[in-house]
């Protein structure tokens, strides 16, 4: 056989997935998230610090690939869970909720839609694995970590079935938590409820107002005037823009506003709000369109909203949606208690696998709470149509979502260095091996 013959069978696969890959980032950055070269470069960057980041910048790759994939585990299309959309280890955090309680929970509700559960346990079994790629923990254990968050989803919906546990009132605190999040949580007991307007504000010339920063920077009048109009309830006492946060929202218009005269949960006067611009979320592109979903939550804030609401136990006082200069954003409180377990708090396997027991808890806990409980666009209790597909069949579902969780894994190390290359061509002022100054103090 020709060389040139044999080359194209070994290429040909790598080939078309490139092509692949620069077909979805430019259709979904350039055409739907409407980037500009600026935007996608700091996203690019962003994204090429490690395998993880690229997973967590690249959800429509994922959606693109695993509804390609059928399983005997997938809700039935007229009976679909209304799911987190972008579930994976950093997406998981400590806040106080509206009684004043330091709770974990899930904490980003962007992508939130209907669709199979099994998007959001698959996207959370490949992230554990990436996660602890990165602190070099081997694939066996990975496994397990990943059974114990399946098992502990399964368990916790058999207990809401059965009544032994009401998915509108558990929240999870220092009480029934174990590992490094009931340290966490214990710990931040003891931080001030002024920790945050301490962090990023000063008094200045007898009014509070924001420090500049790097990541906090000045509005200007026009825009100040606008979010005004936008937030008239509020006395307004600054605005910043805020920069540096997350990796698939880079782009994204996202605003810090101090609030003076209203209370937080804890009956703190002055409190900073956050006002995200938020776009249609990634796997409705994906999945089944619901005329009857779409329908109670065409404002794409709203459908953020709503998702938080339907999915926390009890919901920020301060939640809402608003339309400015035709983007559509929504507004919660910016908790001075968020805060995230990471990786220097893993001491063991052992802390992974409580963490991950808790995080399959708190699954199960959203899938179930968010249903015909909360929303009439359902009809159903979730609980009972994922056990349906699953129950008599629970070692085989645990075993086929690690399997294909594993696979692809291994796929995005593959996408990473194509992405490396495709980015490297497209944008030669990305700098490789760079980890920003975020990433440093995140991990520090």
């Amino acid at each position: 056989m020709e060389e040139a013959l044999l080359s194209r069978v070994r290429n040909t696969r790598v080939a078309l997935r490139e092509q692949q890959i620069a077909t979805i980032f430019n259709e979904f950055d350039e055409q739907c998230m409407q980037l500009t070269d600026e935007q996608r470069v700091e996203k690019y960057k962003k994204m090429l610090e490690s395998p993880f980041r690229f997973y967590r910048g690249s959800a429509y790759l994922f959606y693109y690939d695993v509804t390609k994939t059928p399983s005997i585990f997938h809700s039935l299309d007229t009976k679909p869970t209304w799911i987190m959309g972008d579930m994976h280890m950093d997406n998981f955090g400590a806040f106080q909720n509206e009684k004043g309680d330091i709770v974990y929970d899930v904490n980003d509700f962007d992508e939130g839609y209907v669709g199979s559960y099994l998007y959001d346990l698959i996207r959370m079994s490949v992230s554990i694995g990436l996660y602890m790629d990165e602190q070099q923990v081997e694939e066996a254990a990975q496994e397990q970590v990943i059974e114990s968050f399946l098992n502990s989803y399964i368990n916790q919906l058999k207990r809401f079935q059965l009544k032994k546990e009401d998915a509108f009132t558990l929240n999870f605190t220092k009480a029934n938590t174990k590992g490094p999040i009931k340290k966490l949580l214990k710990k931040l007991e003891k931080r001030k409820s002024t920790h945050l307007l301490e962090d990023i504000t000063e008094v200045r010339d007898g009014k509070r107002v924001f420090v500049w920063s790097e990541e906090v920077h000045p509005v200007s009048a026009e825009m100040f005037a606008a979010i005004k109009d936008v937030l008239p309830q509020y006395e307004i006492k600054d605005i910043a823009l805020k920069y540096g946060s997350g990796t698939a929202s880079i782009g994204l218009k996202r605003f810090y506003i101090l609030v003076e005269g209203q209370k937080d949960a804890a009956g703190e006067e002055d409190l900073v709000l956050e006002m995200k611009e938020v776009r249609t979320a990634i796997p409705a592109y994906f999945l089944r369109y619901s005329e009857r979903f779409w329908s109670a939550f065409a404002h794409q804030g709203a459908r953020a909203v709503g998702t938080q609401k339907a999915m926390h136990h009890l919901e920020d006082p301060h939640l809402t949606y608003v339309t400015m200069d035709g983007q559509e954003y929504y507004v919660r409180e910016r908790s001075p208690y968020k805060k995230k377990v990471k990786p220097k708090h893993y001491k063991s396997l052992d802390d992974y696998i409580v963490t991950a027991e808790i995080m399959g808890k708190i699954a199960a806990k959203i899938h179930a709470r968010a249903d015909i409980d909360y929303s009439d666009v359902f009809t159903y209790h979730s609980e009972d149509e994922i056990l349906e597909r699953i129950s008599q069949h629970h070692e085989m579902f645990v075993q086929s979502t690690v399997l294909q969780a594993m696979h692809y894994k291994k796929m995005v190390y593959s996408d990473y260095d194509l992405f490396k290359e495709w980015a490297e061509q497209k944008y030669s002022e990305l700098q490789y091996g760079e980890v920003s100054k975020e990433v440093k103090n995140e991990q520090a």
